[in-house]
């Protein structure tokens, strides 16, 4: 078996370096423009070199995403930028749309092409397509079962890779071609631009009784009735790897650097354990709780292993669970004190008991003691924004790490 790449989001610089860090093999990022995620900070010109640079140091990989639909408007714009970006030095290019893929592969024919699950890939003959115009991977869409992939894998070539979703938001919409946000606000989610206006609370009104709302679902509060729950996979490594995807991509160009870190290192410290013994392989239920310790929704298998039912679905409200808080980042830390510097990120007191995670490595817990400030006075409480503050810690860590506590 091969070990299939673990793919992780990076909505910025920051994000990137924290994904390598804490175990990713490749990083996805975006442009300011035509990435399919316009509320992410996304990339300068700067930055992606940087990144690229940073990744390729360590023997890891950095794919574009450019998988917006284009309209006409949009085509020129996108050659002058494939143009720009065709010689940074990006491993692959991800795109939705045909006309958007020959303008990357007549452009920049040396960046290999990957085709986004926006192109709703569903059969071994659209892969097979794909693959004799030049595409190296397509991703599979997220209404994939295990039965069609390995379908798909049986009748398409080796050298044809795939890749497929195993953790974040799932979109209410086919692959994510929605049209429901163009219409309802003006912002076109196939244009990177999406309101999410699926999350929104809903009740059904009958044309000729204006202003009577009746809720779908009983509930005094209305019903999220395209609220689904967020995909979660690390229970299932096995069931992947021996599906023959080469890559496992993670969801979140939006979400923190923390958020990254924990689900990066959840999923790497699975994978690898996996692939240690697997045939003594037990999955390690810690790490299940780990992903339950990041802002999210309930958790669902998604398409997998059947179609979802009722039961992927939250009816009662749009908001995330969210039982933890990042609370600082460790700057620097000083082997010879045990003392560690840390940038505050939110509220915590002496006396709190905190999570500390860092890359490779299991978290500890640590109860806060002392705190001291930048002047060397001692403190009660960390409440300023980026305050520095410097905290004795009985386990060594490296810059990066970071502190969370739960509410």
């Amino acid at each position: 078996m091969k070990k299939p790449e673990l793919l992780a989001p990076a909505g910025s610089l920051e994000k990137l370096k924290t994904a390598i860090e804490y175990g990713a093999d490749a990083v996805y990022i975006g442009g300011e423009a035509f990435s399919l995620r316009a509320a992410a900070e996304n990339f300068t010109k700067e930055e992606m070199t940087e990144g690229i640079r940073f990744a390729h140091e360590r023997g890891k990989k950095v794919y574009l995403t450019a998988n917006i639909i284009p309209h006409n408007s949009d085509l020129s714009d996108f050659e002058r930028y494939i143009g720009e970006i065709k010689d940074y030095g990006f491993d692959a290019a991800l795109v939705a749309d045909l006309g958007a893929f020959d303008l990357m592969r007549t452009n920049a024919p040396n960046i290999p092409i990957h085709v986004s699950t926006q192109a709703n890939n569903v059969n071994y003959r659209s892969a097979l397509m794909w693959h004799r115009l030049g595409a190296k991977r397509v991703v599979l869409a997220r209404e994939m079962s295990f039965d069609e992939i390995a379908q798909i894998r049986a009748n398409t070539p080796d050298d044809l890779e795939f890749e497929v979703f195993v953790h974040g938001a799932m979109c209410i919409s086919y692959s994510g071609r929605c049209l429901l946000s163009s219409y309802m606000t003006g912002r076109d989610s196939n244009r990177g631009a999406c309101a999410h206006p699926c999350r929104w609370k809903y009740s059904l009104v009958e044309e000729t009784r204006p202003g009577e709302y009746m809720d779908v679902v009983e509930n005094e509060r209305g019903t999220f009735i395209f609220n689904s729950k967020d995909l979660c996979m690390i229970r299932h490594i096995p069931e992947l790897v021996k599906s023959g995807v080469s890559s496992l991509k993670i969801e979140g160009r939006v979400k923190t650097s923390y958020y990254v870190a924990t689900v990066v290192g959840a999923y790497r410290r699975e994978i690898d354990r996996y692939f240690a013994d697997p045939e003594n392989y037990v999955f390690n239920e810690d790490e299940y709780d780990e992903l339950c310790k990041v802002s999210h929704r309930p958790y669902t298998t998604g398409f997998y292993f059947s179609k979802p039912d009722a039961d992927a679905q939250v009816y009662e409200s749009s908001s995330y669970i969210r039982d933890y808080d990042l609370i600082g980042i460790v700057e620097e830390y000083d082997e010879s004190t045990g003392i560690a510097q840390i940038t505050q990120r939110n509220r915590f007191f002496k006396g709190d008991e905190a999570e500390i995670i860092q890359p490779m490595k299991p978290y500890f817990t640590q109860k806060i003691e002392k705190m001291t400030d930048e002047n060397g006075g001692e403190i009660e409480v960390a409440n300023h924004a980026e305050q520095r503050i410097f905290i004795p810690l009985s386990q060594s860590v490296v810059k990066g790490a970071m502190l969370r506590k739960k509410r």
